[in-house]
């Protein structure tokens, strides 16, 4: 579908779609959807040095690893950019996202408002940046209370985390509230649809324009 719409035989280089958002206002799960309906979607696997969650894979969900390793990784560069989030480290390693980038394919990312403003200052011409609102902070502390993730402490510390996550939302290029879950993922779709499109974006634009413009034989 894609395919169609976009200059026969073009190679674009692909983009990051980067979205933020409080914890538990339903980034991941739009992720998740978002990445069932996109072929041309990768996700950015980070590293962490968190434990993980029930449920959570090795390699899929993050790659987990040691303090000393995340070290390393840093110092050698081998981050696009990382952050401490909620007591823990996070960071996204370098390599596999240029390599998809460079391969024309679009690599989703979710990550906080710090990884957010690292990635514009390294790559801001393939950033597209989407910061998802709750309806209200009702609403988000029932979610994350429903999840059955986090201790009470736990809960109650990313609370009063909001206040200072919400700030942020200006620092990106789209906001969304996700109150409904299907508008939210029809929205981001039409985001990432219309980014694809920009001319910056198709290379091959002005070749394929200037075909019209030859005398016919």
């Amino acid at each position: 579908m894609l395919a169609s719409v976009l200059v026969p035989q073009s190679r674009r280089r692909g983009l990051m779609l980067v979205m933020s958002s409080p914890s538990g206002a339903g980034k991941t799960s739009l992720s998740r959807r978002l990445l069932e309906t996109e072929d041309e979607l990768s996700m950015s696997v980070s590293v962490t040095t968190r434990p993980a969650r029930p449920g959570e894979i090795d390699g899929t969900h993050y790659f987990f690893i040691k303090e000393e390793e995340f070290d390393r990784m840093a110092l050698a560069g081998e981050l696009l950019e990382h952050a401490h989030v909620y007591g823990h480290r996070y960071g996204t390693p370098r390599k596999a996202v240029e390599q998809a980038l460079s391969q024309g394919r679009d690599v989703l990312f979710d990550i906080d408002w710090q990884g957010a403003q690292q990635l514009r200052e390294a790559a801001a011409d393939d950033m597209v940046g989407v910061f998802i609102l709750p309806p209200d902070r009702d609403e988000l502390a029932r979610r994350l209370r429903t999840r059955a993730q986090d201790s009470d402490a736990v809960v109650a510390y990313r609370m009063t985390q909001v206040s200072a996550d919400v700030t942020h939302w200006a620092e990106y290029d789209y906001v969304l509230v996700n109150a409904e879950f299907e508008a939210s993922l029809w929205a981001l779709r039409s985001v990432l649809m219309a980014e694809r499109l920009k001319r910056r974006r198709q290379p091959g634009l002005t070749e394929f324009v200037r075909r019209f413009r030859e005398p016919q034989a």
